[in-house]
Parts: structure tokens; C-alpha cells; sequence
């Protein structure tokens, strides 16, 4: 007879902790569940308190049922027993105690050869094809892109594009039917109250709806940028791909948009089409007069008006610094979020001592690496986690 696992002993209890809230009044679904079981790998098990806390925050959403999962949590006593095998049971079910977006997406193209190797209890857990995979992984994710083969920057395609799926969003003006919510719903509440003999007995709400918020990618393709500017280019058809609202762009010697050759279903293809009318590809920068272009040209269609705007260069500039320090101005102005992303800012002891990137530092919302597939993942949690309502940061006075 198999011992069982710890992972699913949790699993086991969370599912019969979930059936106890479903028999006091709670609705708690499959769904639920799931992030409840999240939650718990985030935190320390082995602490009733942060246990509480983090099957409360997931499974409880109305604050009438405060008193039934207070009561089912302190009467199913053997949920509090995570604590005794917490290490086990998060590396049995694919998660570390500080399982971030990157532990989830880049772990995703590994589970299916990793669960095939635990099946078979005759095989060594860090041998075989699942070991050899995992490996790979772990040596892609923190390898610099400067340094990728042809092979490596394909086998870290699959991976770019999990990641690439993270988008901001915002609130719309268009409200949805909610359980509760800051509008008060008048006439479904009256339409409700028919069935109750005039009565509104049970009153409905509204809240705004999350719908994507615009997003705008701008790659420097300059020499300088030769060694990063493939795999950024290939993250931002991943994103292309995977958004409704996304924008690509270019930028070397002058700006090209490559948003409608970056739309193909074959990434191959789409690349291959985006490099055809690339023609400033591994040429000089002029960050400034390419940022000109961008608020005059598409600018004024608002393109940029309340998107967020991801600049990826390393701030060589020859061009005209004050050209470049006003049009900066003018993007952040219109922008909800401008980040730049620095492959050079992931080396230790970096410092933007290049007159174009110290130049652009002020109106910076963001500043990130971009030199490894885990400093991607940064950027993808950092554009999931920006607010859906109002401005990241103040806007600057325009001066010329």
C-alpha cells in the first residue's frame, strides 16, 4: 500500500475544511478553493494565525460569514495541523514557501515531465529526462540573454510567452452586477421586489468591470542593444499575441511600428515579418527624436493617453539631450505607468551614469533589469500589480 503524500493530506483537509463552510451557508466553489490552497504555500503553516489569515482572505467574501468561518475554522481541529509536514507538502505540490509569478509560469513548462518522473517510485527524483528539464529551466531562467544560442532563445520562447500573458488593467466606465458594490442598482432591486409583493427585501449593486488598460512596448534595436533587443522583441510578440490593447514599436535611428506584423498566430513568421521592416536594426540611437515622433505622431490619436508605456534601452543617446529630456516630459504627462527596462541595470554595481538613461531617471515611474528571463517575470508582476485607478505618480510641469 502507497504511503500518502503530504501534498495531498492538504489537499485532503483544505477540501474538508471547504465542505464544513459549504454546510454552514458559505459559498465556497472549486474555485475558491484553488486559491485558498495558493495562499497557503505563501505563508508559514506551521502558524495557526497566518493559517487563519490566509484561508480567510480566500474563502470568505461578505462580512455576515465572519461568524460561521470563525466557528468551522476553530471547530475542525486537525486543519491546523499543516504545520507538521510544511516543507514536504509544498515541495509536493510544485510550490517553495516564496512561490512568485516566475515559480508558477516557468515551472508550468516542466510540470508535465516532472509529475511523469514522480509517478514511477523506481526513478531517482533528480534523475532522468524530468531532472535533466528541470535543470534547464533553472540555467535559462537566470542565464543573461547576451549570452543565449539560437537553441537556447527557442527553448526560452515557450517559456517568454507564459510570462508575456501579465497585462495592467483598469477600471471601466461601464458597471457590471456585482453581490456588493459601491452603486446602489435601483432597478433591479424594484424589478426584484416584484416577487416579494412590492418589498425590496434583497437589494442589488453594481461595481465597475477590470477590462485591459493600453499597453505600449518600445525596443531599442540599436547596436549598443543587439544582444537583449531579440529576446525583448520576442517577449513583446509573446505579449502582442496575448493582449487586446497592446502596442509595439521599434526604435534605433527612427520608430517603427511592428504591432500588425507582430499579430501572426506563428511566432516565427511574425518575427520574421517585424524584421523585414525593421531598417534601422543594429544601427545608432536617437531616443529623443524617436520619442518626438511617438508623442506627435501617435500621441495625438491616443495611443499613449492613460496606457501604460514599457521603454527597454540602455540609454545611449546621441542625440540632443534636452530634446530628449522634454519629450520625456511630454510621455509621462500623457501616460498612466511609464517604466524602462535596462538589461545593463541587472550587473552588479551597476550605476546610470549614461548621460541619456540619467537624463530619463526623473520621469521614471518604474525602473527595472532586463537581462534574464527572471527579471522579465519582475516585469510581468509589476504590470499586473499596477493600480487600476488614477495615475502612478504625479505629473511633472512641462519645461522646455
Amino acid at each position: 500500500m502507497t504511503a500518502q503524500s503530504p501534498g495531498t493530506t492538504i489537499v485532503e483537509r483544505l477540501a474538508r475544511f471547504g465542505r464544513a463552510l459549504r454546510a454552514g451557508g458559505l459559498e465556497v466553489g472549486p474555485g475558491r478553493i484553488q486559491d485558498a490552497l495558493l495562499a497557503l504555500t505563501a505563508v508559514d503553516v506551521s502558524s495557526p494565525e497566518e493559517t487563519y489569515w490566509a484561508l480567510r482572505c480566500t474563502l470568505v467574501s461578505k462580512h455576515s460569514d465572519l461568524e460561521i468561518f470563525d466557528r468551522t475554522f476553530s471547530g475542525v481541529g486537525d486543519l491546523r495541523g499543516f504545520g507538521d509536514e510544511s516543507a514536504a507538502s509544498r515541495s509536493s505540490l510544485g510550490f517553495d514557501r516564496q512561490a512568485t509569478f516566475a515559480d508558477q509560469a516557468l515551472g508550468s513548462a516542466i510540470e508535465p515531465g516532472a509529475r511523469a518522473g514522480a509517478e514511477d517510485p523506481g526513478e531517482e527524483p533528480e534523475g532522468g529526462e524530468a531532472g535533466m528539464r528541470w535543470s534547464a529551466v533553472e540555467r535559462l531562467r537566470e542565464l543573461d540573454f547576451a549570452r543565449y544560442s539560437a537553441t537556447e532563445l527557442t527553448e526560452a520562447a515557450r517559456l517568454v510567452e507564459r510570462i508575456a500573458r501579465a497585462a495592467p488593467r483598469r477600471c471601466s466606465r461601464r458597471l457590471r452586477t456585482a453581490t456588493d458594490g459601491p452603486v446602489f442598482d435601483k432597478r433591479k432591486t424594484l424589478r426584484g421586489a416584484m416577487r416579494t409583493d412590492g418589498y425590496p427585501i434583497a437589494r442589488s449593486w453594481r461595481r465597475s468591470r477590470l477590462v485591459p488598460r493600453k499597453l505600449v512596448f518600445l525596443v531599442d534595436v540599436s547596436g549598443s542593444m543587439q544582444p537583449y533587443a531579440r529576446a525583448m522583441i520576442m517577449f513583446m510578440q509573446a505579449a502582442v499575441r496575448a493582449g487586446r490593447r497592446v502596442e509595439a514599436f521599434t526604435f534605433g535611428t527612427r520608430l517603427t511600428r511592428v504591432t500588425r506584423e507582430l499579430e501572426g498566430r506563428n511566432p516565427d513568421r511574425a518575427l520574421s515579418a517585424a524584421s523585414r521592416v525593421v531598417r534601422d536594426w543594429a544601427g545608432g540611437t536617437r531616443i529623443g527624436a524617436n520619442l518626438r515622433a511617438l508623442n506627435d505622431e501617435w500621441g495625438r490619436r491616443g495611443l499613449t493617453r492613460g496606457a501604460v508605456v514599457v521603454i527597454v534601452s540602455d540609454g545611449w543617446e546621441r542625440g540632443e539631450i534636452e530634446e530628449m529630456v522634454f519629450e520625456m516630459q511630454r510621455l509621462r504627462r500623457m501616460t498612466h505607468t511609464l517604466v524602462w527596462v535596462n538589461p545593463l541595470s541587472g550587473e552588479p554595481g551597476y550605476e546610470p551614469l549614461a548621460q541619456g538613461m540619467a537624463a530619463a531617471l526623473p520621469y521614471i515611474d518604474r525602473f527595472l533589469p532586463g537581462h534574464n528571463l527572471n527579471s522579465l517575470v519582475t516585469l510581468a508582476e509589476v504590470l499586473e500589480s499596477l493600480p487600476t485607478r488614477g495615475r502612478h505618480g504625479a505629473r511633472p510641469a512641462l519645461t522646455r
